[in-house]
């Protein structure tokens, strides 16, 4: 019973987070690029401008420069690495290029949910300013949609659990860092197993999985200035060695770099294997983009709403940039290494694995480098999930119970860097696809709000 009870559940969570979701997150993010005139290519070059710039106002808690790295620190982790890796392996290498071109649908999308989020920003029940999908749905369309914004809730408190996270981060640390050897060796694992039954790679995966709750418990629980604080120093440094790392493959296959680019165009558009495959090629690197940046979910109007900023378009210039980084930068640097070094003619569907030889094979004790970046991209997402679900948690239930839920969040970090529960993750997805749906049929009934407030905006600042 409990077997057909997790298959049948898979099932849905497969069916709701396959079309569907991208359905609604690229058709969607298509159709607000299109009617935003391409805002995401046109402005570009301004919102570079003004990403530095002071942040005026005071009904916020961070500066959008510090929302920005939040939201990045979330998108920027183990799905640019292996993501990208099973992309490749299941598209080939023109699913790149439409993994670019997702990313500049994502980022129209961050736009306006960047705009909605200070158009419409809340307060929690003691009077702090708070942003998200469910002040955008009480505000922008009306008390009478309310059980959509708990909906929204609901959902993100589940959907934000990073229980693949510390699953998938645990599974990596035990392959590159340990041996068997050395585990069967261990007297300390050996006690902390038989105390627990465990065996000892089990009790590593425990001790390791305390130590991980540690570190990121001792950032969250200090709040989003804390979260903004480690994430402003935290992504320059994981997205500046990433790229070194990247760099000295590409410096040292050099020669081998136009042959990459031209393939990752000419199959963008190959018709050899017919028209068929030429959309499913497309539709891999969409998809993987789409699931990469969180554009549409929700989550980045959570981070944004608590920005300083009072000027929506602004914020939503700043916001639209994070899929630029995530989705279009730290991808493409992954996909560059493992087509100059890696072997994408595989059996079966391989993410991290093909990910790690091809860095190995690049450079010298690669894939240890490129653990450290695994590492440092895994807690950086920890640290923005875990605020995520408590601002859902605490408009629910109120601030003050908020964070049990913290608590409750670093608590699955350690349970399930032990426990591989396949039925927990197609919940958590199928909760992440149940965000989507209510945050992307929001921002397109309000889109019209948006388009004016931006008009408005660039008339005043004579702007283009």
């Amino acid at each position: 019973m409990t077997t057909d009870f997790s298959a049948t559940l898979a099932a849905i969570s497969d069916f709701v987070c396959g079309y569907p979701l991208f359905l609604t997150l690229i058709g969607g993010g298509l159709f607000l690029f299109i009617t935003s005139r391409c805002i995401s290519l046109r402005c570009l070059p301004y919102s570079l401008s003004i990403i530095r710039e002071h942040t005026n106002g005071s009904n916020g808690q961070i500066s959008s420069l510090e929302a920005l790295a939040s939201v990045v620190a979330a998108t920027v982790g183990m799905g640019n690495i292996a993501g990208v890796a099973i992309a490749l392996v299941m598209g080939g290498p023109g699913a790149i290029f439409w993994m670019w071109v997702s990313a500049l649908v994502g980022m129209c999308t961050k736009f306006y949910e960047g705009c909605l989020a200070i158009m419409y920003k809340g307060e929690n029940s003691k009077g702090m300013p708070q942003g998200g999908p469910m002040y955008i749905i009480e505000k922008g369309l009306g008390r009478k949609w309310r059980p959509l914004a708990v909906a929204f809730a609901i959902a993100g408190m589940f959907g934000t659990l990073c229980i693949m996270n510390a699953n998938q981060v645990t599974e990596a640390v035990v392959a590159t860092f340990t041996t068997p050897e050395g585990l069967g060796g261990s007297n300390f694992l050996s006690t902390i197993g038989s105390t627990f039954g465990m065996s000892n790679e089990e009790a590593f995966k425990l001790i390791f999985g305390f130590v991980m709750a540690a570190i990121v418990g001792s950032v969250v629980l200090g709040g989003v200035r804390r979260i903004a604080y480690f994430a402003t120093r935290l992504v320059p440094f994981m997205v500046g060695l990433y790229f070194i790392l990247v760099l000295y493959i590409i410096l040292t296959n050099i020669t081998e770099v136009p042959a990459v680019v031209v393939s990752i165009f000419t199959e963008a558009f190959s018709l050899k294997a017919g028209f068929g495959a030429l959309v499913g090629v497309a539709i891999i690197g969409a998809r993987r983009a789409a699931l990469v940046n969180d554009a549409g979910v929700g989550t980045a109007s959570l981070m944004h709403g608590a920005s300083r900023n009072n000027s929506p378009v602004r914020e939503g210039l700043v916001a639209m940039l994070g899929p630029s980084i995530d989705s279009g930068l730290v991808c493409t640097l992954t996909a560059f290494a493992i087509l100059l070094c890696g072997d994408i003619n595989v059996e079966g569907v391989k993410g991290l694995e093909i990910a790690l030889t091809a860095f190995d094979s690049g450079i010298p004790a690669g894939k240890y480098l490129l653990m450290v970046v695994v590492l440092c991209f895994s807690f950086s997402s920890m640290f923005t999930y875990s605020y995520y679900g408590t601002r859902c948690a605490s408009y629910l239930f109120g601030e003050q119970y908020a964070p049990f839920y913290t608590y409750f969040f670093l608590v699955s970090l350690i349970i399930f860097a032990v426990v591989p529960l396949s039925v927990a993750v197609s919940v958590c997805d199928l909760f992440y696809a149940l965000m989507a749906f209510p945050t992307m049929f929001t921002i397109l009934r309000l889109r019209s709000r948006v388009n004016e407030e931006v008009r408005r905006y660039f008339s005043t600042s004579g702007r283009a």
